[in-house]
């Protein structure tokens, strides 16, 4: 498929109404992005600005798209994932806001690549990227973009760690904030919530009681941290394996069963991967796990089950409810696949909750902005979100929320700023 000459390409237009009652919907849990909104409605501080943006299509991300037109930017934006599009979400977009969309939920491998290319064909000053899918194309095959784009920014950890490889050999063009970083917005996202989407896309494909079983989380970085305690929470049995010393050890001491996959491939019911990384779950680990095991993964690509050895050892594949494909092996045991091995919270359910997205795309919104006014300053790297942004947001929160917190007196400012005094 193509998406030449056309200014959107989305399932079916006419969900456009089902997908505004949506971004309504998720607006009335977002109301620090809609005070940012209401402030770039009046001082337009993206004027004349092209935003490209790759990322989920959600109704989430409706709003923060309508915030930056607000802003007075130019938006074109695709999908992240082939599997996270909301299509009447997609189609609101792009029928009732004139926002340039490019993303059909399960669209091929070509079509998805076709929308990265036609999100860049708008000739962004600006990228927005979640996996930075975005950032290597235009590296890599549209160069000849590059001396347009003035920033970026980038929403995950997995684009994160790609961006940082990139700037460390020399080879990113422009400079590019790092959203993931921001307190407020992987202490509260990765954590909260991945933890609470992962289990609905579990429980949504699966409708498994995870009360007794044996929950295996792989990686206990923010997202683990927070898959970790949800599942305990709904009475399982929570097996945690790391290749970090520090993370295994504050994953035993929190009480969760540390063990290497090894081992707790032969124990799990249900296992999910969120470590960012290829291959966590491999073709030794599917030899020796229980007939019925469920395999699902949070991470943002879908390389970390290794799917080509799990079709190698296949005799039998065959979707066995909406987003389960069951492998039958040569024993006769079963394996269990959720949404293709991509994210689960998003192929399976309806991603993260929007009171959590709130500060995430809030960050995204003012960085945006902060980039537009410094960008001239920065050398072609990867910043962290500056700490006025990520202590606003927070604030901001705090006060949609009716919370109240103290202040510093005069003494107590003096005191953390003096040195004399000890016991």
């Amino acid at each position: 498929m193509t998406t030449e000459f056309k200014l959107s390409d989305v399932k079916d237009p006419g969900l456009a109404g089902q997908g505004q009652a949506l971004i309504e919907w998720a607006s009335r849990e977002m109301p620090v992005l809609k005070l940012i909104q209401d402030r770039f409605e009046q001082e337009r501080p993206l004027a004349g600005l092209r935003i490209s943006a790759c990322l989920h299509v959600t109704s989430e991300t409706a709003n923060l798209m309508l915030t930056l037109q607000g802003g007075g930017a130019d938006v074109a934006l695709c999908a992240s994932n082939p599997l996270s599009t909301n299509d009447a979400v997609a189609a609101a977009l792009a029928e009732l806001h004139g926002i340039k969309t490019f993303a059909i939920k399960g669209e091929d491998n070509d079509t998805y690549y076709s929308h990265l290319a036609a999100a860049l064909d708008h000739e962004p000053n600006f990228t927005m990227d979640d996996g930075a899918d975005l950032v290597t194309m235009l590296h890599r095959d549209r160069r000849e973009g590059l001396p347009a784009v003035r920033g970026g920014t980038e929403e995950t950890t997995t684009g994160v760690v790609r961006l940082r490889a990139m700037a460390a050999q020399g080879v990113l063009g422009y400079p590019i904030i790092a959203v993931n970083d921001a307190d407020t917005k992987h202490l509260f996202d990765n954590r909260y919530g991945t933890g609470q989407s992962t289990l609905d896309g579990i429980i949504r494909a699966t409708n498994v009681l995870l009360a007794g079983k044996t929950f295996v989380v792989a990686g206990y970085g923010w997202c683990g941290r927070g898959l970790a305690s949800r599942a305990k929470g709904h009475g399982a049995d929570v097996i945690v394996t790391e290749v970090d010393p520090v993370r295994a050890l504050e994953a035993a001491m929190d009480g969760f069963r540390v063990m290497p996959m090894a081992d707790a491939a032969r124990q799990g019911d249900i296992f999910c991967t969120v470590t960012g990384d290829v291959n966590v779950l491999d073709r030794s680990h599917f030899e020796t796990m229980k007939d019925g095991a469920i395999l699902a993964n949070s991470g943002h690509f879908n390389s970390e089950i290794n799917l080509s050895a799990l079709d190698d050892m296949a005799t039998e594949v065959r979707a066995v409810r909406p987003s389960v494909q069951q492998y039958r092996l040569s024993d006769d045991r079963r394996l269990h696949v959720l949404g293709e091995g991509r994210l689960v919270n998003l192929a399976a359910a309806e991603g993260h909750p929007a009171a959590v997205m709130d500060m995430s795309f809030a960050n995204q919104a003012l960085s945006v902005e902060h980039m537009a006014r410094h960008h001239e300053e920065l050398e072609r790297s990867v910043y962290s979100v500056p700490a006025e942004i990520d202590k606003e947001v927070a604030r901001l929160k705090l006060q949609a929320m009716k919370i109240g917190i103290d202040s510093l007196t005069e003494e107590q400012e003096r005191y953390l700023n003096s040195w004399e005094e000890g016991t």
